[in-house]
């Protein structure tokens, strides 16, 4: 948006976004635990086609109201929907085409993470070109191979460029919890800093990179994306895999186990890693 707008605030169902010296803060909000549903996939459309069409915005945070949860993982009882609005920006019915359209954007985007970070959630903070994490409540999860599944967002792809071929492999096949100081050590996120320090620390590097012209931005995550993001038919085929195998007998099983046991709730969410090695006991 432009420096003489007098609009500084943006509002949708799931998103509340301030526009700050170029900087547009999205702070997300879709109760009871910020599930990747279809309103804050529809919402996150907008606020993308909005911020690329704004050409005095180059920088987008993205930030959680709810201390524990920044986002869970997508609704597995609305896949069919959430894909559907993903393929208003995209023309695909993928989040994996919404994610990387993301991180192919002439926007910087960056996660300002708090609370639990899993499956799809996990995926969308990747897609962000930079991640911050804090130390003491950030947890991360791929964990869609215990139900059976590839991550259809992007994980597969993004993790095993960020960490190496082993590490990938332990994080995915283990679908188990990883702390902000382990995510660190392993390159899923830029930095794990102290939760009192995280905003003030994101903010200032926001604004910097606001200050410095939008077409040298552009240019750099051009190049940069040539040498670290992987192919569009890649993302495709590992959304096409998910998808194929989400209604597949044995996911369904241990899903249905999973939500036996809490899933998608609040408290039965807080340690969801521990049930998961014990969903094919159903």
């Amino acid at each position: 948006m432009s420096a003489a707008s007098t609009v500084d605030r943006w509002t949708f169902e799931t998103l509340d976004v301030r526009i700050d010296a170029g900087v547009l803060f999205a702070e997300i909000s879709a109760p009871p635990m910020n599930l990747l549903g279809p309103e804050l996939v529809r919402d996150l459309v907008s606020v993308i086609r909005r911020a690329e069409a704004e050409t005095g915005s180059s920088v987008l945070v993205f930030s959680s109201a709810d201390a524990d949860y920044f986002i869970s993982h997508v609704d597995l009882t609305q896949v069919a929907e959430y894909r559907a609005e993903a393929a208003k920006l995209t023309g695909e019915a993928s989040i994996a085409s919404l994610f990387r359209h993301l991180s192919a954007s002439r926007l910087v985007s960056i996660a300002r993470i708090e609370g639990r970070v899993r499956g799809a959630g996990s995926e969308f903070a990747l897609a962000c070109d930079m991640r911050f994490a804090a130390r003491e409540t950030a947890i991360f999860g791929q964990f869609e191979p215990a139900f059976g599944l590839v991550p259809g967002g992007g994980a597969v792809q993004h993790l095993t460029r960020l960490m190496g071929r082993a590490r990938a492999l332990e994080v995915l096949l283990s679908a188990d919890d990883y702390d902000a100081g382990l995510a660190e050590r392993y390159g899923w996120i830029n930095r794990a800093l102290p939760a009192a320090e995280l905003e003030e620390f994101v903010s200032r590097l926001a604004r910097r990179i606001a200050a410095f012209p939008a077409a040298g931005h552009a240019a750099v995550k051009d190049r940069v994306n040539a040498i670290a993001l992987a192919p569009t038919e890649d993302f495709r085929r590992d959304s096409d895999l998910f998808g194929a195998a989400v209604g597949g007998r044995e996911s369904q099983r241990r899903t249905a186990a999973a939500f036996d046991r809490g899933l998608q709730t609040r408290d039965g969410e807080m340690a969801l890693a521990a049930i998961l090695p014990d969903l094919g006991d159903r």
